[in-house]
């Protein structure tokens, strides 16, 4: 069994109105296992192209750089549609990347909610694509770039506290959630 990957950033996006047009929260809670170490803030476009550049900005740029081991995502997009390129991210930060989804994603319908984004649909449904199909484990769905199924495991063993969801994700949803909306709520 491979040692774990202990030192992980989990991002996630904070609540917006469906209205909304612009710049969308992004928050990325640092973990030592499940332990928070740091937040980081930055912002990206509703719907936009610049989730992947903007966690690669945010990474290199934090105090954390040399001791993040892997990035969490829930889910492959944020700030509604704006698909991470979960491979160029690894590319770039040379950290292995896990999206995480409770239950598997209706593609189809996603698809056709993608078409009414504009222009950049096709290419964000090719980053979905190129992503892989999801796999369960752990009674997750995920989808990965530069690691294994078995790290897969260990990763989320050593980064869970409770229920199913690894920390760093749950904390990055309830510290979006406060500072979107002035308080934390539900599960992420």
């Amino acid at each position: 069994m491979p040692s774990p990957i202990t030192n992980v950033v989990g991002f996630d996006d904070a609540p917006f109105e469906r209205a909304h047009r612009g710049n969308v929260l992004l928050v990325g809670a640092v973990c030592s296992r499940t332990r928070l170490d740091g937040v980081l803030c930055s912002h990206v476009r509703r719907d936009g192209a610049n989730s992947t550049r903007r966690m690669i900005e945010m990474i290199a740029g934090s105090q954390f750089a040399e001791h993040v081991r892997a990035v969490l995502l829930q889910g492959i997009a944020v700030a509604g549609f704006n698909v991470v390129d979960i491979h160029a991210l690894h590319a770039a930060t040379g950290l292995p990347v896990l999206v995480v989804a409770r239950r598997v994603p209706r593609l189809a319908a996603i698809r056709h909610a993608l078409a009414k984004t504009g222009p950049g649909a096709a290419r964000k449904w090719r980053l979905i694509e190129r992503a892989g199909a999801m796999e369960p484990v752990r009674r997750l769905w995920v989808q990965r770039a530069g690691l294994s199924l078995e790290q897969t495991l260990v990763l989320l063993a050593a980064t869970t506290l409770h229920g199913n969801l690894p920390e760093p994700l749950r904390l990055a949803h309830l510290i979006a959630g406060a500072l979107g909306r002035g308080t934390s709520r539900g599960r992420a």
